[in-house]
């Protein structure tokens, strides 16, 4: 759980600095490259425990 809320803790910070120094962020902007990152996240863990 420690290394989900430091996880957390450094995205958020990291967008203030991008959204301070105007820099687009470099993540998907819509629900579709979301749910595309998300998948590859559950596929490699399925992966990792089943495998």
């Amino acid at each position: 759980m420690k290394e989900v809320i430091f996880s957390l803790a450094t995205g958020l910070l990291v967008g203030v600095l991008f959204s301070v120094l105007k820099l687009p962020v470099p993540a998907p902007q819509t629900l579709a490259g979301v749910a595309g990152i998300f998948g590859l996240f559950i596929g490699y863990w399925l992966a990792q425990r089943f495998w």
